[in-house]
């Protein structure tokens, strides 16, 4: 019965906060990743296909949540620079906790075109004014930190990604509510956690 509850509440919330499906073309293996676990497998597969799809330059990506840099990765061979942005301590979210920066660092060495920055993005947006052509956001997963840092990703780049769309309503809505204040168009792939896409 809880069961049935549960898929009930999760039908009604999904209708209430729409996000068109998306549907890659192709799926495509990137050149490079690197051996980590991540909760992000699988979704390498489609970034090509969203940066052909959404017609993104290869030139810039930002990215808000590096956790051990298993997207970093996969993005560095599609941009001629990633940014990565995280506080590399874990939150309320993480399985790991404790300062992971330098063991993150030290796994990306061999990829010159990453940058990673140790900071919260709440320092980063009030000091970073540039246009990126990609962004992806991946922290906290609470409304009010993913959607005060998806609007800013969002009004700074092209197009960007939101990883867990399924697994927390939180990230969902944000998606939908930055979509809808900003005039433009929400997508979501419902696999993997879940990826939503603005562009």
């Amino acid at each position: 019965m809880k069961s049935l509850i549960r898929k009930l509440k999760k039908k009604f919330f999904e209708k209430e906060v729409y996000l068109k499906v998306y549907e890659p073309r192709k799926k495509t293996v990137p050149e490079k990743t690197i051996p980590v676990t991540t909760a992000w497998k699988g979704l390498e597969l489609i970034i090509e296909d969203i940066l052909d799809q959404f017609d993104v330059n290869r030139g810039s990506c930002i990215e808000f949540g590096v956790e051990f840099g298993f997207s970093s990765v996969v993005f560095s061979n599609y941009f001629e620079k990633v940014t990565g942005i995280d506080t590399f301590i874990g939150d309320e979210h993480t399985v790991h906790k404790g300062d992971h920066y330098d063991k993150t660092k030290q796994s990306l060495i061999g990829f010159e075109n990453i940058e990673l920055v140790q900071s919260d993005y709440k320092d980063w947006i009030k000091k970073d004014t540039n246009q990126y052509d990609f962004a992806h956001v991946d922290i906290v997963h609470n409304y009010k930190e993913t959607y005060e840092c998806g609007l800013w990703a969002v009004q700074h780049s092209k197009c960007c990604i939101f990883h867990d769309t399924e697994s927390f309503p939180e990230v969902r809505r944000a998606v939908f509510d930055i979509a809808k204040n900003t005039g433009k168009t929400a997508y979501n792939y419902p696999y993997h956690y879940g990826l939503g896409i603005i562009a």
